[in-house]
């Protein structure tokens, strides 16, 4: 298999490594020679670097959305940095957990699930081509991909809006970066603990410290398990990460990061029900959230998976830097999964008084191997009046997935009596493939800086796409696109920053119809107009933020007889808040509006209506208290509430989904040394439906929760 995987993934890879050598010498040697005295980058300290822990809720510099360490307010679009202290005060125990308070994204529009990470922004799913991890791609088809642990996390980072002039292939909608614990050159020594009312527990570890002067350790790692809110469910998982940072010589600096992360669950019920029965009721009555109709003797979910990669720095005599990230990914995964689909013989309606509901019997072996490489030169340059950061760059991206699914007959259940030991018949295959994908992109950006405050972004990007796939679906596709990005900025003293920025983007498609053949890359453009307010006289981050995005090429029809000529259209508002009012109280906001629209189908009578899933208006608030002195020193208090507007059930938007409001809670004790706490969050355990997507699949949103959480220092 490594020979294999060698003989095409690896000379590609050296390919590309050589191609990023000849793009770049031309400008190493310019810089080189250049008569222009240029100032020395400076590496940023704790605190203020694009990778740091953030103080508080506000975040200083960031580079998701520029790919060099750029304060936030200077990024021609929209970006949301939710840091460690913010995740651990909101409860979250996973990346879509730690975003429901932010603005422009929909998270955990399925429910709770606890073995992936679902994400919509700005009206497009991100689950699959929006996730990143350290500035990679943690690219996912069908049910190949990853899931990070959030304890191994510093930083959930959102960039809203088209990426692709950043990171080629990507969803439309914006992308997810999540930003890994790093070694910091001082003694961790931390213990968590954290058990919840359903009766799962967790006992999690960050040890690092200095070896020496140039080498720092770390290591992050947590084991958690026991059974769900759910009947019959039940969760292990374990994860670890070591990282090592060495100074390899005043200039040079490698970061080796690794984690191995293996789940064996049951799933939970509370998805995939009918929307009579949950949004408005059978004749029985309404379907039991907690309710699993799986057979727990076959159900299972399995996951092996591991990342290794580095990230290498080495700074110039001129002041420039060459930079290269790397990481491999494997991951292998087996599911077997009973879920409902309708009432009995697939009906929306029930048939029977005991509602007895159909169920799909669904497995799948699925094993990805991943090699993402971005290799980097940044510098400063001035011309006359104007400096110019300048960042020039190839990247290389491989997507390796070896899938079978397959289904088989099962037996109907009751949805107002479950009994288990129904026949699961055997299952058949209907996909058995290996999917290869190869991408190589170059790009340059330049951020112009003039005149007291102007602040000009121009990014542009070529990327070349292979696509192959082999097994009872066969084809594939070489396609080339352009993508870019102009953005206009001002930065006024007094810390208001205006924008405008008008981008580009493109996603490639594994897939293919009878119709369409192989699917082309998805495209479209982005304009986006706002304005960032980070004051002077006190630690926040206010933005507000209008857009026009355009997403082409959508597959749409039935299936087996699918087109490409779908076109959706969002367009709206969002404004967030973060802010340190003081060191002991911390505050968010958010508030979006969309308007989202299917402009082109297959089918024309869905031209004009509402994609279904994504409610169109959102809004959230949140605050934390730490009290300094008195009789009360050392108590938190925290809580917030989200509210989510109704959204439709099916792009024919014949029924919708009602609006629902849910309250969260938290009261703590922080010591020198320890700390306990007790989240709860939807705390009046408000029944909801999540989402729709059609009236065969609706998800109920998460019930009351209760996490009570400790931690030691030492």
């Amino acid at each position: 298999m490594v020979q294999a995987w060698w003989g095409t993934t690896g000379r590609d890879l050296l390919s590309g490594t050589a191609a990023a050598a000849l793009l770049l010498a031309p400008a190493l040697a310019d810089a080189q020679t250049a008569p222009v005295a240029l100032e020395p980058i400076v590496v940023e300290g704790s605190g203020d670097g694009a990778t740091d822990p953030v103080e508080g809720y506000v975040a200083g510099r960031t580079a998701t959305g520029s790919k060099t360490a750029t304060p936030v307010e200077e990024i021609p679009q929209a970006v949301s940095v939710i840091g460690r202290e913010q995740i651990e005060n909101l409860g979250a125990e996973k990346a879509d957990e730690a975003l429901r308070y932010t603005a422009g994204v929909f998270a955990q529009p399925f429910g709770p699930d606890t073995d992936t990470n679902w994400l919509f922004i700005r009206g497009f799913q991100a689950t699959q081509t929006g996730l990143y991890l350290d500035g990679l791609q943690s690219y996912g088809f069908g049910f190949g991909g990853f899931l990070i642990d959030s304890y191994l996390l510093d930083r959930v980072e959102v960039l809203k809006g088209a990426a692709s002039v950043l990171y080629g292939g990507s969803n439309p909608g914006g992308l997810v970066n999540l930003v890994s614990r790093r070694p910091v050159f001082e003694r961790l020594r931390a213990l968590d603990f954290g058990i919840n009312d359903a009766g799962t527990g967790y006992v999690g570890f960050d040890v690092g410290d200095a070896v020496d002067a140039e080498t720092a350790y770390r290591v992050t790692g947590r084991v958690l398990g026991g059974q769900g809110y759910s009947d019959e469910q039940d969760e292990f998982r374990g994860t670890v990460s070591p990282a090592v940072t060495m100074n390899l010589g005043e200039d040079t600096t490698l970061t080796v990061l690794a984690n191995l992360t293996v789940m064996d669950q049951n799933h939970g019920g509370g998805s995939f029900l009918p929307y009579v029965g949950t949004v408005v009721p059978a004749p029985f009555g309404f379907i039991d959230r907690d309710t699993n109709f799986t057979e727990p003797a076959v159900d299972t979910y399995e996951r092996k998976q591991g990342h290794i990669g580095y990230d290498l720095e080495h700074r110039l005599e001129n002041g420039w830097e060459i930079r290269q990230n790397a990481r491999y990914g494997h991951s292998d995964l087996r599911e077997v999964s009973i879920y409902p689909y309708g009432y009995n013989a697939f009906s929306p309606t029930p048939t029977d008084p005991s509602g007895l509901l159909s169920r799909i019997n669904f497995e799948h072996d699925t094993v990805v191997d991943t090699v993402l490489v971005d290799t980097q030169i940044e510098g400063e340059v001035r011309t006359g009046p104007v400096d110019h950061q300048l960042l020039m760059g190839i990247d290389y991206k491989f997507f390796r997935m070896d899938q079978m699914q397959a289904t088989g007959a099962v037996t109907p259940i009751s949805a107002v009596d479950p009994v288990y030991g129904g026949v699961v018949g055997p299952r058949t295959p209907y996909i058995d493939e290996v999917i290869s994908q190869h991408q190589i992109g170059l790009y340059a950006q330049d951020q112009m800086r003039f005149g007291d405050g102007w602040i000009v972004t121009l990014n542009g990007r070529y990327d070349y796409v292979s696509t192959d796939v082999d097994g009872l679906r066969t084809g594939g596709d070489d396609t080339g696109e352009w993508s870019g990005r102009a953005g206009l900025a001002y930065a006024f003293d007094n810390g208001i920053t205006p924008y405008a920025s008008v981008s580009t983007f493109f996603n490639p498609q594994i897939g293919s119809s009878p119709v369409a053949g192989f699917y082309k890359p998805e495209t479209g453009h982005q304009v986006e107009v706002g304005v960032k307010v980070k004051p002077e006289w006190f630690d926040g981050l206010f933005q507000v933020a209008l857009f026009d995005l355009t997403r082409k090429n959508v597959v749409t029809g039935p299936f087996l007889a699918e087109t490409q000529i779908g076109e959706f259209n969002s367009r709206g508002i969002e404004v967030e808040a973060q802010a340190n009012i003081t060191e002991n109280l911390l505050l968010t906001a958010a508030f979006t509006a969309f308007d989202l629209e299917i402009t082109e189908d297959a089918n024309a009578t869905l031209i004009g209506n509402t994609p279904f899933i994504v409610p169109e208006t959102q809004a959230s608030l949140s605050f934390h208290y730490t009290f300094g002195t008195g009789l009360l020193e050392g108590f938190t208090v925290g809580g917030g509430v989200r509210y989510q507007g109704s959204s439709w059930v099916d792009n024919e938007n014949t029924l919708k989904v009602p609006s629902a409001t849910v309250f969260d809670a938290k009261v703590g004790f922080d010591a020198e040394d320890w700390s306990v706490a007790l989240n709860v969050n939807n705390i009046f355990d408000r029944d909801y439906v999540a989402s729709c997507q059609t009236q065969f699949a609706c998800s109920y949103g998460e019930g009351r929760v209760a996490k009570l959480t400790a931690q030691i220092r030492f």
